[in-house]
């Protein structure tokens, strides 16, 4: 019995990219198509998933074998520890640094007043010049009001809170999966059909009291986390 087609196809895909190294041009659909002997249509999903996957990229008007993904550990680590371990050179743009009031939710995290406004930091995450994530943090600020005013928002906030004498105690996270809103997608140059990876976090100091509540989308292209598991 033979064998599905686009089995075939993506099976062929893998060998070829097993074959090539980053940075190097991937064969056009029209090649594919006529090597494999298939329609262009099962070629183009293929591709698509190999897109979504994060293992090649859009490239000008080609295709290119993309560079690894950028493993994140979850941890209390900051981004910058994490890309650095991976010898990637972190970055960040700011997209707003403010005063706001914020939901209930948020309030309640952050151990807060109802009506009271908390420190938003909103910046985009950089790996080696790529966009690969859009970060929107919330703290208290009754403890970091003059982060406002003195933090270099291209620097590490995790080190900048460390260097006011707060020793992180631990955080609950979870992740999930969404697609981004266009305002998202635009920060992260790239499409809403593109999935990415939801991370939310509540961080507390020794103490069990708030540090942040942090709203993160990662590029799923782009980005994956790992953890280490004991049995205690």
């Amino acid at each position: 019995m033979s064998l599905p087609k686009p089995y075939v196809v993506r099976t062929g895909l893998d060998e070829i990219l097993a074959g090539l190294s980053e940075g190097d041009a991937f064969p056009p659909e029209r090649e594919l198509a006529l090597r494999f002997g298939v329609a262009r249509d099962t070629v183009r999903q293929a591709v698509h998933e190999l897109l979504v996957e994060g293992r090649i990229e859009r490239r000008g008007r080609g295709t290119v074998v993309s560079r690894p993904k950028l493993v994140q550990p979850l941890s209390l680590k900051s981004y910058t520890e994490g890309a650095q371990r991976m010898g990637r050179v972190p970055g960040r743009l700011l997209v707003s640094c403010e005063r706001v009031t914020v939901d209930a939710e948020i309030t309640a995290a952050l151990d807060v007043a109802p009506t009271a406004r908390v420190m938003h930091l909103e910046r985009v995450l950089l790996a080696d010049g790529a966009r690969i994530g859009l970060e929107s943090s919330y703290l208290p600020l009754h403890r970091f009001a003059s982060l406002l005013k003195t933090f270099d928002p291209t620097t590490s906030l995790y080190a900048a809170i460390r260097e006011r004498g707060v020793v992180f105690g631990e955080a609950t996270e979870r992740i999930e999966t969404v697609l981004p809103t266009p305002r998202e997608a635009g920060l992260l140059e790239s499409t809403t059909a593109m999935p990415m990876l939801l991370l939310n976090r509540r961080s507390v100091d020794t103490d069990g009291c708030p540090i942040e509540v942090v709203r993160a989308l990662y590029r799923g292209d782009r980005v994956a986390f790992e953890a280490t598991l004991t049995d205690r």
